[in-house]
């Protein structure tokens, strides 16, 4: 075949028009999106996880059936993508999760999205007007195996895995920053030493050294067992230079409660997650703001003025008047936030091998003599309550897996632990973190009772007792251990 160069002039139109044709698709949307953003992609949304009347409230000592619903409970959700790795926040208006419910949301949350379990982190409130989502068996044994979940629990991960879902539907470039302020007038540690004398015995017949909720205002007031956490932590996103999207936060206060007879409510979490929404953003606002506030590390902590008296309010007053006041001085911190466009996002997550507490002989002598006096193991006798947990803690195997997880955000990282953990660890892990914006949230993906420092094992009081507390008195010290050594390896 002979070959017949092109003239020049057509060369340098053809040329001309692929140029035009490069500049056009350069600048559309479909190209656009196929390069890398110049922004993290933030998204969010709640999912209802209310159930029905007639279940069981806990959080005291005998569960109340469910007679009204004051206010929804909400698992609320956010999504961050920085192009290369995802994270999934989600907080939850219950008691506490069990590990398989959990598991359960984040296999489903997997499937739809593609977002890896151990980048997804799923905590509770530890509202105490909420029907379980933890178990009907004994920590312990709940624990033994993965259990089976209920329908409550399977509703429960199904609308998890929807709201995230969703939140991924809801991803939009953002600018993100990081904001604290410090709020101590709420929080009050319940753990008190008393006067010589004025101790009363526990459950088994011994004296502590100190007492949860002392009587208020009592002459025989000494001083807290521990220090308070005052520092409110938050994560804020927006669009650029526009809309808030989202506002993830941390507070170390124990549900406030005051509720009304077998009343379903979040508490105070929900007051403030729903008043900031009405003060940062606009009711027209598409897809819509989502506040949330995870609790933090407040085993030891509640909204008791034990030295003073509290104003009398009505009820749910006083849940409001709380979370009004965070939502001012959130608000009042906003506008000075500094605003960057993206930040690198990371994940670390392990199932900690820690023991259960073990039961000694003496222990054991005293459960078994007290279980067989008591006419009934199921009524409010707390030494026949204990007697019963005592046994069932006995015949735990040596070891559980305890969930630990790490969130990094830039120079933010979040530490995570599966207990009701003391506000001083919180301290601690705020402290001896590599990153400078660092803080805890507890509950996450499970409920293995309190978490207390070792010291005060040898103090007593509820937090400590063997049936209240699960793990070894070492507990606290591998987990914050093993959050230390994954903040080193994402640093």
């Amino acid at each position: 075949m002979k070959y017949i160069p092109f003239p020049p002039a057509l060369l340098a139109r053809i040329a001309w028009f692929a140029s035009s044709l490069l500049a056009v698709l350069g600048s559309s949307p479909l190209l656009l999106a196929q390069q890398p953003s110049e922004y993290l992609q933030a998204g969010a949304a709640t999912s209802n996880i209310t159930p029905d009347l007639g279940g069981e409230i806990i959080g005291g000592f005998l569960p109340i059936p469910a007679q009204h619903i004051h206010d929804d409970l909400h698992a609320r959700c956010l999504v961050l993508d920085d192009g290369e790795t995802k994270l999934a926040l989600v907080v939850c208006d219950l008691l506490g999760i069990h590990r398989s419910l959990s598991l359960e949301a984040r296999r489903q949350i997997q499937e739809a999205t593609g977002i890896p379990p151990e980048n997804v982190l799923i905590s509770a409130t530890h509202t105490h007007s909420a029907t379980s989502a933890i178990s009907n068996a004994s920590v312990v044994r709940s624990y033994q195996s993965d259990m089976p979940l209920n329908d409550y629990q399977k509703f429960v991960a199904r609308r998890i895995a929807d709201g995230v879902r969703r939140a991924v539907k809801n991803l939009q470039p953002a600018e993100i920053a990081f904001g604290r302020v410090d709020v101590p007038e709420h929080l009050f540690n319940r753990r008190w030493y008393l006067k010589e004398g004025s101790m009363p015995a526990n459950p088994f017949g011994k004296i502590d050294k100190v007492k949860m909720n002392p009587p208020a205002n009592s002459p025989d007031l000494v001083e807290p067992a521990g220090p308070i956490d005052p520092t409110l932590s938050f994560i804020a996103l927006r669009a650029p230079g526009g809309n808030l999207i989202s506002l993830y936060s941390a507070y170390s206060l124990h549900y406030v409660g005051d509720v009304g007879p077998g009343h379903i409510s979040a508490d105070y979490f929900a007051i403030y997650s729903e008043r900031l929404k009405q003060h940062l953003s606009a009711a027209s606002q598409d897809p819509p703001f989502v506040a949330m506030l995870a609790n933090g590390t407040s085993g030891d902590i509640n909204n008791i003025p034990f030295g003073k008296p509290r104003a009398t309010r009505p009820t749910y007053g006083q849940m409001t008047y709380v979370a009004e006041d965070l939502v001012n001085k959130v608000r009042d911190v906003v506008p000075s936030l500094q605003w960057q466009k993206k930040q690198k996002l990371t994940a670390r997550y392990r199932e900690l091998d820690l023991k259960w507490r073990e039961v000694d002989g003496e222990l054991m002598k005293w459960a078994q003599e007290t279980a067989a006096k008591s006419t009934s193991l199921q009524g409010a006798d707390l030494p026949a309550i204990y007697a019963r947990r005592v046994m069932e803690l006995a015949q735990a195997s040596p070891e559980t897996k305890a969930p630990v997880q790490l969130l990094v955000i830039g120079d933010i990282a979040i530490g995570c632990s599966p207990c009701e953990t003391f506000a001083e660890i919180g301290i601690e892990f705020r402290k001896r973190s590599p990153y400078p914006n660092s803080f805890m949230v507890e509950l996450a993906h499970g409920y293995y009772g309190y978490l207390p420092a070792p010291r005060h094992f040898e103090l007593g009081g509820y937090e400590t007792w063997p049936g209240t507390n699960y793990l070894e008195p070492q507990a606290s010290v591998k987990i914050m251990d093993a959050l230390l050594q994954m903040a080193a390896e994402t640093k």
